[in-house]
């Protein structure tokens, strides 16, 4: 009896741990960049290679900001991090094409998909998608949810953030990225590997054009003015 208490004591004290270590990673990531994710070490170990450099909020320009959110997420600054609607509609949609799959991710849960944890595993990894979007959602600000997103999102094979998909592809600052530039990158943002802006492919082109008409609608709402200039 004394060693299964024993025993107990101590696993109580690692759960305690991996608590704390886990609010504190949360808090931190506020602030501060993760070294690496799971989908860039992936991205590394299938010999992807890894282009990154993360930049700061105010480096990264409204273009893609807007680009992002037109094609991604267009309720983003008002949800609190699930957009209902849009995932009943999802729902629906693939009852009638179940060979034909529709997200439905937010900005904020794709955020705390490719921050903390990895591409696959189905209901499972979902689920617990769903605990850190929660958290982020009320630990994070907005601004930090979306500068986070746009330093960690795949933009390319083997290309994360915004700034590597600008040096990359248009050999320029991601602020200095005009709205066509932005909107192409945000359209090969469903699947990175597949859609190419270099060479330009034609979904992206196509779907480019549609996403600069819907960012000079979006660049009209207040919430999304007030979160540009934050």
């Amino acid at each position: 009896m004394a060693a299964r208490n024993k025993v107990w004591r101590v696993i109580r004290k690692i759960i305690l741990l991996l608590v704390v270590l886990h609010l504190t990673f949360l808090i931190l990531f506020r602030w501060f960049n993760p070294p690496i994710t799971f989908t860039q070490l992936g991205s590394i170990l299938e010999g992807n290679g890894l282009q990154r450099d993360y930049i700061a909020y105010d480096e990264m320009g409204d273009n893609i900001k807007l680009a992002v959110m037109a094609g991604e997420d267009q309720l983003f600054p008002d949800h609190n991090g699930f957009d209902i609607k849009r995932i009943k509609l999802a729902i629906k949609y693939n009852k009638k094409h179940p060979n034909k799959v529709r997200g439905a991710s937010t900005i904020s849960q794709q955020t705390a998909k490719n921050v903390f944890l990895w591409q696959k595993g189905g209901f499972f990894r979902k689920a617990i998608e769903v605990y850190y979007t929660f958290m982020i959602e009320n630990l994070w600000t907005k601004k930090r949810i979306l500068e986070a997103y746009l330093n960690v999102i795949e933009m390319g094979e083997g290309i994360y953030g915004v700034q590597a998909a600008a040096q990359t592809y248009f050999n320029k600052d991601a602020k200095e990225l005009t709205r066509a530039e932005a909107a192409k990158i945000a359209a090969c943002l469903p699947n990175p590997k597949k859609l190419k802006v270099k060479p330009l492919s034609r979904y992206v082109a196509t779907r480019g054009d549609f996403l600069q008409k819907q960012m000079i609608n979006l660049q009209q709402d207040p919430d999304i003015q007030e979160l540009l200039h934050q």
